[in-house]
């Protein structure tokens, strides 16, 4: 197949070395960063791939219009914004790129934990406050605690990596079945409760993950924990969290991502209204926020497009 009959529509920026080799390698690519969901609709027809962040949600709508789409690539980890079941049914190959951002969210979500642990951003606050506090800013080690991952893929599996340098016992919890490496021992999630001093989220949104952090769920941890979410926002009930980290069963919460982000993540609310819990969040020193950047490195950036050109090219070896 003559790669310049394939024609590529890039709807979001990404790095240009996607552009660029793509370009190289014969595809014929075009961008529209600034068309609404409709005015694209208007055109897919005429595209045979689209390369996507999280601007607008792929839905059956647009898929039905698609009419000679072979891929979809979302320069990401994700594909909740794809009806990827109704894609499948349409024949339209999915792509997305964990590999390309795993190594930045298992350094963020570190960092997290150790900040938090540490009390890092309390201490930095109050000395700027000119107010030099030890004893109210003792941290703990992380030597000897119990880390618990929920979700052991590719996020999951850089957490873990990044632990072996601390003497820590790692357990990992997954649909799947032999998932465990090295770096962490796979076990049922009720002995991952009970042994637990840390929970790290590695999750996917799904409806089987949605909302699944909830009182119930964290009242069945034995102990008191340490909370990290680089996951999606939507996995954890925001109000049952903050009830948590008010009766110290949570002992702080690293979040990367909150329940009220919009799915392009680009955007934190849909109006001005900050809700209760959120704002307990912003005024809790037991809180560490980060704008969804886990996976946002400079590095992973490169990495992500550079991954999303691989498997394009590589689809159309295997398949025209």
């Amino acid at each position: 197949m003559n790669k310049k009959n394939i024609k590529i529509l890039h709807i979001d920026s990404n790095h240009p070395l996607l552009w660029n080799q793509l370009q190289e390698a014969g595809f014929t690519n075009e961008a529209d960063f600034t068309s609404t969901k409709e005015e694209v609709e208007a055109k897919i027809q005429n595209y045979n791939g689209i390369v996507i962040r999280s601007r607008f949600k792929i839905d059956k709508t647009f898929l039905d219009k698609a009419t000679n789409l072979h891929f979809i690539a979302r320069v990401g980890a994700g594909l909740e914004s794809i009806d990827c079941d109704y894609a499948i049914e349409k024949g339209v190959h999915l792509i997305a790129a964990p590999e390309g951002n795993s190594n930045a969210v298992g350094e963020h979500a570190l960092g997290m934990l150790l900040s938090l642990m540490n009390k890092l951003n309390r201490a930095d606050k109050l000395v700027r406050e000119g107010k030099w506090i030890r004893e109210g800013n003792r941290g703990y080690e992380l030597e000897g605690k119990t880390i618990g991952i929920i979700g052991y893929g590719n996020m999951g599996k850089s957490f873990a990596k990044k632990l072996r340098g601390f003497d820590v016992k790692v357990l990992c919890y997954d649909i799947l079945e032999n998932v465990s490496d090295e770096n962490a021992t796979q076990v049922a999630l009720q002995k991952l409760q009970k042994q637990a001093d840390v929970l790290s989220l590695h999750l996917p949104w799904t409806p089987e993950t949605d909302k699944m952090v909830n009182t119930e769920f964290i009242n069945s941890f034995a102990k008191p924990f340490w909370f990290i979410n680089t996951s999606r926002g939507k996995n954890v009930v925001t109000a049952d969290l903050v009830a948590a980290l008010e009766s110290e069963k949570i002992l702080g919460a690293g979040l990367d991502v909150l329940e009220y982000e919009k799915l392009s993540f680009e955007n934190l609310f849909i109006n001005t209204e900050k809700p209760v819990a959120f704002q307990y969040l912003l005024d809790s020193e037991k809180v560490l926020l980060t704008p969804h950047i886990a996976g946002w490195t400079f590095e992973s950036h490169e990495k992500l497009a550079q991954t999303i050109v691989d498997k394009i090219i590589n689809y159309y070896t295997i398949n025209f």
